[in-house]
């Protein structure tokens, strides 16, 4: 399958970059697949699709304050850090900008969210040529990651633009149900719940898992090979308790379907079920399983999910959920795109939502 098959422009203004404070005033866009139907709803109304006996599960990472500024020691040129992945307490994979200035060797002095000078020091070990990333480690304190709250700030999508430091962003770009702290990027179909609204579904008989799975900035790179299946899916971490484990496999004994939040989810309960032959058992590590069209689902029965970035591995998911096992969900995606795209639905990250039944 080509890639350009998956492209689609949509208008500059439908990008959402301002927050709103009441989630679940969202919009939801439901498509209901055995019914061929579209239909216009508020995100509250979600409840109304759920079944007692059904199971929503959920994305629990948290974001990070991943991006660090700092001043590279000798010149005092400023450098701005974004953190990927931890090795250690003091040791961590990031970008850096403008990266033409750090050799191996070379030190930043970090600022704090104020822009104060700090002693905290970031020293650059060595550079992945392919990758770009910068293997750098941390000194003057025994835990970056227990002080990053007062060193960085959270690392909106690259598409986001803020005059100054979101501050806001703080605590909006983030799930009412995050725990887990190590993601770079909102699990973003979870930010439409609200605790009341969580609260309401458990009452009317759907039981709610969590799992995790750390959002990494290889989310938002775009497919560029010719063909999809030679894309370079980025590695995530996750990890999945035999509790929820166990809650999904009663729920699907039951008869009850499974309700997955977010691309991330359908992600790890797919990766999982393809390695145990369809079953779901309690597990951890890292995974790059990559879903495209016809991919079969084994898990996963409906799914919310935001409206997505062209020429991107999410896009390429949700057309493959749309018509499992077919290649028709790209068009029927792109319908409901442009659907969207005419009653004036918000895309991406503080957009509003798709519901797939």
């Amino acid at each position: 399958m080509r890639t350009s098959e998956f492209d689609y422009d949509l208008p500059e203004e439908l990008i959402a970059q301002s927050p709103t404070e009441e989630r679940d005033r969202s919009r939801l866009l439901v498509m209901d697949r055995s019914r061929e139907t579209l239909a216009h709803r508020q995100f509250s109304q979600v409840i109304e699709y759920l079944r007692p006996g059904d199971a929503l599960v959920l994305n629990d990472t948290r974001v990070i304050p991943a991006r660090l500024r700092g001043r590279k020691v000798g010149s005092n040129g400023r450098i701005e850090l974004f953190l990927l992945e931890q090795n250690a307490p003091l040791d961590w994979w990031a970008l850096a900008r403008p990266g033409k200035r750090l050799r191996p060797g070379n030190t930043v002095r970090l600022d704090d969210t104020e822009g104060n000078r700090t002693d905290i020091t970031a020293t650059i070990v060595n550079k992945e040529s392919e990758s770009g990333r910068y293997r750098i480690r941390f000194s003057g304190t025994h835990s970056l990651f227990e002080i990053l709250p007062q060193l960085g700030e959270i690392p909106l999508p690259p598409y986001i633009q803020r005059a100054a430091r979101p501050i806001e962003d703080g605590r909006r770009y983030q799930t009412v149900y995050s725990r887990v702290s190590g993601s770079v990027a909102a699990p973003t179909a979870g930010l439409h719940f609200t605790a009341p609204l969580l609260k309401s579904i458990a009452a009317a008989g759907i039981r709610i898992g969590y799992l995790t799975l750390h959002v990494g900035y290889g989310t938002f790179s775009p497919v560029q090979t010719e063909r999809v299946e030679d894309h370079p899916i980025h590695c995530e971490w996750y990890d999945i308790s035999h509790e929820t484990a166990s809650l999904i496999t009663d729920v699907r004994q039951s008869g009850g379907r499974i309700v997955a939040v977010g691309t991330t989810t359908v992600r790890v309960l797919e990766a999982i079920a393809s390695t145990h032959r369809g079953k779901l058992v309690a597990s951890s590590g890292y995974t790059n399983h990559f879903i495209y069209p016809p991919y079969r689902f084994q898990i996963v029965d409906a799914l919310i999910t935001n409206f997505h970035l062209p020429r991107s591995s999410l896009l390429l998911l949700v057309s493959a959920f749309a018509s499992p096992g077919e290649t028709s969900g790209r068009d029927r995606i792109l319908a409901a795109y442009r659907e969207a795209i005419d009653q004036r639905y918000r895309f991406y990250s503080y957009g509003d939502a798709m519901l797939i039944i």
